[in-house]
């Protein structure tokens, strides 16, 4: 049975930036290409589906709107974003958000009920436990489509 942590491995993140949306999928470590992050690092953090267990889509859009509220209320900049596995239909709504470092990140995730969240830099995808201290490192591919994509 694969875990939950494997899955997050290999999970895909699309984020809305600006006119363009763009996905970003992990790949080999060392290996950087396309698309820059728009902030010298980017944690996608999302309120869906806390403790692994499937909620109902109005318990996740309230949590999502709460998690929105308090990363507007710090002051931080953010943009919309999805992941997890578009192929099999299982992709969460998520922010991806700039101004944060890993510690603030884990524990914003932790506070809405996160096994990981994500951070991403130019020199890496990094998949960061919410629980204990565990950190898988990626690298990354980021490909840009249109909105309309």
């Amino acid at each position: 049975m694969t875990s939950s942590w494997d899955l997050y491995c290999t999970a895909v993140v699309r984020f809305q930036l600006d006119a363009a949306v763009v996905e970003l999928t992990p790949a080999a470590p060392g290996t950087c290409a396309g698309v820059l992050p728009p902030a010298a690092a980017v944690h996608v953090i999302t309120a869906f589906n806390p403790g692994g267990r499937t909620a109902a889509r109005d318990v996740n859009a309230r949590a999502q709107a709460a998690l929105v509220a308090e990363i507007d209320a710090l002051g931080l900049r953010w943009w919309p974003a999805a992941g997890g596995d578009f192929a099999a239909g299982h992709v969460e709504d998520s922010v991806a958000v700039a101004g944060l470092d890993d510690r603030a990140a884990r524990a914003l995730g932790h506070r809405y009920g996160q096994d990981a969240v994500f951070a991403w830099t130019p020199g890496a995808w990094r998949l960061l436990s919410c629980r204990d201290t565990r950190t898988a490192t990626f690298g990354w591919v980021a490909r840009t489509h249109s909105a309309a994509a």
